[in-house]
């Protein structure tokens, strides 16, 4: 994993975790009475993703008599990063030695931690637009009607935010405007502006259930049903868009409306997305913590921070925010994937699968695929289709299914099934290169249909010219049909983008043998074994070295690019 990278600018952090400071903290005499040396601690601790213990060390370097405006800055930084925002607001920057964008996202930190207690008035005077500047101008709008609605001013509250050429800003302040004419009671206003978001193609499921949820606290449930079923058009699986349309149907209790403080946190997830998007992890971290400090139960805004730990190598932090989701939310299933995949990752299949298990028993679709795709990566192929079989019986028509259990089941030693699901799922999806790869190899190792499976990768190999595994595919089908020149030319080309993959060196190995090239190819089978190839291709690569006798048949299982 990456490391976090520190710059001098506040917010300008990859990532920073909300651990804990340890119990091995170092003091001030620790680091030799050096408060330049607490400072260098700080700054390490947030390269390794240790947020809490960046701002005790920060703070200490201030009490051993510091009083640089970096460390203060810093301080403030670490503690947004972090998640403590009420240590945060306390930190702002205001001093005139503080940089100009400290002060702004200071600003947005204090108006943050006033909604949190209610305090609208004070909040709509740290949002005043003259008062932040670039890049925080479009959170402030988009909060600032839900502080307006804090501060009890009703016609301040239902006013649209605009910012000039800021399409996120005209759209999702149109969304919060029409849960605020909802709030005041403005139903017609309310439901113009649900229709003008949802109006569209592909609205998305977010806007769609807000107004179903509209729909259905003014007691329209068949409304509310034909809105959700416009979206399940778009996503026939969405498990949140299904279970919003069987309460409806079954005339169950509606979904409340936003609190403040929720549709103030709901503001924040827009310019949160739009600065992930942009690569800008530090900004779009910053107002995830802030949503999370107005509404800590915002579960997507969980999801997302653990995405985010995940990547900058704070697996720990990662778990924490992947554990916060609660049974029967509609996030729960997506949370417990996520954090099964992280111990799946770290090599701990016992407990993935059992976090894997414990979830799928809810009955949930998209678990049982977690739960299937885990099993099938810890070579329980079997169990892997079987689960799959019964997914599939509740989606019909969904290729991605039907490519997983065909792989699942070509791995137990199915083929004629696995074939019959790889064949189904490009019958519905014939392009995918991924599939054309897999059944197109799967035909070339075994001898079968070679002219159509040639036909077949090249069509891979044009969509991904850069991937090996495709590249090798390529070269092996040559291989087959006697070509070994071309074979050569190719599994050399896959061997520059993928030197360390075992089949590969293997193909190639074979491939310069029937060429001639006796030392060349006897190269590539010791690379082979120092590459941690399977039982089957160790085996099989110590014959050809030991025999001399070189390549007499197959030399390697189907597998699927990039694996």
């Amino acid at each position: 994993m990456r490391k976090l990278v520190v710059c001098v600018a506040p917010l300008v952090l990859l990532a920073a975790c909300a651990t804990a400071p340890g119990d091995d903290l170092a003091s001030l005499d620790d680091l030799g009475g050096s408060s330049y040396g607490l400072f260098l601690a700080g700054q390490g601790a947030l390269n390794d993703g240790r947020g809490a213990q960046a701002v005790a060390y920060f703070e200490q370097a201030q009490a051993g008599g510091a009083e640089d405006d970096l460390i203060a800055e810093r301080a403030f930084t670490a503690a947004v990063l972090a998640g403590d925002i009420t240590k945060a607001a306390a930190l702002a920057p205001s001093g005139d030695g503080a940089s100009e964008a400290a002060k702004r996202m200071g600003r947005v930190v204090q108006a943050v931690e006033a909604m949190s207690s209610n305090q609208g008035k004070a909040a709509r005077l740290l949002l005043k637009p003259e008062l932040i500047g670039f890049p925080h101008k479009g959170a402030a709008a988009l909060l600032g009607p839900w502080a307006s609605a804090m501060a009890g001013d009703a016609e301040g509250a239902v006013v649209r935010p605009e910012l000039r050429n800021d399409k996120v800003v005209e759209y999702f302040g149109l969304l919060g405007q029409a849960f605020l004419y909802e709030r005041a009671k403005r139903y017609d206003e309310a439901e113009t502006d649900f229709k003008a978001l949802t109006g569209g193609d592909s609205p998305g499921d977010m806007v769609l259930l807000a107004y179903g949820g509209f729909l259905e606290r003014r007691g329209k449930r068949l409304d509310a049903v034909a809105v959700y079923d416009k979206g399940l058009a778009e996503e026939p699986s969405n498990s949140i868009l299904l279970a919003a349309k069987a309460r409806a149907a079954a005339g169950k209790s509606a979904p409340p409306a936003p609190t403040l403080r929720q549709g103030a946190a709901q503001a924040l997830m827009a310019p949160a997305a739009t600065m992930l998007s942009a690569k800008q992890d530090q900004i779009g971290l910053a107002y995830l913590r802030l949503a999370l400090r107005l509404d800590p139960n915002r579960n997507e805004a969980w999801l997302m921070v653990g995405n985010l730990m995940e990547a900058a190598g704070d697996i720990d932090s990662a778990r924490a925010s992947y554990a916060r989701p609660k049974p029967g939310s509609p996030e729960y299933a997506a949370a417990r994937s996520k954090l099964a995949w992280s111990f799946q990752n770290a090599k701990d299949s016992e407990t993935a699968l059992k976090m894997a298990r414990e979830a799928a028993a809810s009955g949930d679709l998209d678990a049982k695929v977690t739960l299937a795709d885990m099993l099938r990566v810890n070579e329980q192929f079997a169990e892997s289709s079987q689960i799959l079989t019964e997914v599939i019986a509740a989606r019909p028509g969904d290729w991605r299914l039907l490519y997983a259990r065909g792989v699942a089941n070509d791995r137990a030693g199915r083929w004629a099934d696995g074939e019959a699901d790889l064949r189904a799922a490009l019958k519905i999806r014939p392009d995918d290169s991924e599939m054309l790869n897999y059944l197109g190899y799967s035909w070339i190792d075994r001898g079968e249909h070679l002219p159509e499976a040639l036909a077949m990768v090249q069509r891979a190999v044009a969509s991904n010219p850069k991937s090996g595994a495709m590249i090798d595919s390529l070269g092996w089908a040559y291989f087959r049909l006697g070509d070994y020149k071309k074979a050569v030319e190719k599994l050399e080309e896959a061997i520059e983008l993928e030197a360390g993959d075992p089949d590969i060196n293997n193909h190639l190995g074979d491939a310069y043998w029937r060429i001639g090239r006796r030392d060349e190819a006897e190269f590539q089978w010791k690379r082979v074994l120092t590459l941690d190839p399977d039982a089957k291709m160790k085996a099989e690569v110590t014959t050809k070295l030991a025999s001399g006798l070189g390549p007499t048949g197959p030399a390697a299982s189907p597998r699927v690019a990039g694996q």
